[in-house]
């Protein structure tokens, strides 16, 4: 199997998984359905990739189950999370200014772009399984060693702020202790480690080099656009005390604190 027809089965898998929820978002009046999916689309073109493909068999089964450990850990934990609420303030304000309109613009804006989004992202995975070797090495065993930091980051900063919600009396407040003590977003930047784990992991076949664009949209998304950049927007006027944190905390990279 070819790496161009590697994607174009992830390509289609991806479709149709966007599709489903498409249709499922307008029965259920709430396209914050997607958010969990997310994680699980990159599960599904781990296996799509490791089924179509005849790579290096130690390369396939490490990228799949880290891919699949990762979309599915963030998959359990979106959905545990946003069990119960209504539809995400951002999708609701979409949805009021464009009316009826809005089934059909949701369809591009947010199921289309996040399936095209997710094909890029992914390109290491997928690339990754298609050549034949070289075996793991050095590499692989970097790109390993990364992604269990980020793994390790992403789910120890998610279940400290768990816990931090979880007390009535921090309502309101900021939670500026643990991991959250040296980065605003422990979460995000444990993503940024993962998905450059799996890229040094597919480098070492040569092909999966030229998947860099795939952590680099990602990390993108987590600074600039999706992560960081949204959720601080407008958070220091919803939270006392969050320009302190601010003014103390490293926005992204880990690091001591100032002051």
């Amino acid at each position: 199997m070819t790496a161009i027809e590697t994607f174009g089965w992830c390509a289609l898998a991806v479709a149709i998984l966007m599709g489903a929820l498409w249709l499922a978002s307008i029965r259920r009046r709430d396209v914050s359905i997607i958010d969990p999916f997310w994680g699980l689309g990159f599960v599904v073109v781990a296996w799509v990739a490791a089924f179509v493909t005849d790579g290096n068999p130690g390369r396939r089964v490490l990228l799949v189950i880290l891919t699949s450990v990762w979309g599915l850990r963030l998959f359990a934990y979106l959905l545990w999370r946003n069990r119960g609420k209504p539809e995400d303030f951002r999708y609701a304000a979409m949805r009021e200014h464009h009316g009826p309109r809005f089934v059909w613009v949701s369809l591009g804006t947010v199921f289309a772009l996040q399936g095209v989004l997710m094909l890029i992202v992914s390109l290491p995975v997928q690339m990754g399984q298609v050549p034949a070797g070289p075996g793991l090495g050095p590499l692989a065993l970097a790109g390993t060693l990364v992604w269990l930091c980020g793994i390790a980051f992403e789910s120890i900063g998610d279940l400290q702020l768990a816990r931090f919600r979880a007390d009535p009396s921090n309502r309101g407040q900021v939670l500026s202790t643990g991991l959250w003590r040296y980065t605003r977003h422990p979460n995000y930047f444990g993503d940024f480690l993962v998905w450059w784990g799996l890229w040094l992991i597919a480098a070492e076949t040569g092909w999966g080099l030229l998947t860099f664009p795939g952590p680099l949209v990602m990390s993108i998304l987590l600074i600039r656009v999706s992560g960081v950049g949204l959720l601080e927007r407008d958070i220091a006027e919803r939270r006392p005390g969050y320009s302190d944190y601010v003014r103390r905390t490293s926005p992204f990279f880990p690091r001591p604190p100032r002051g």
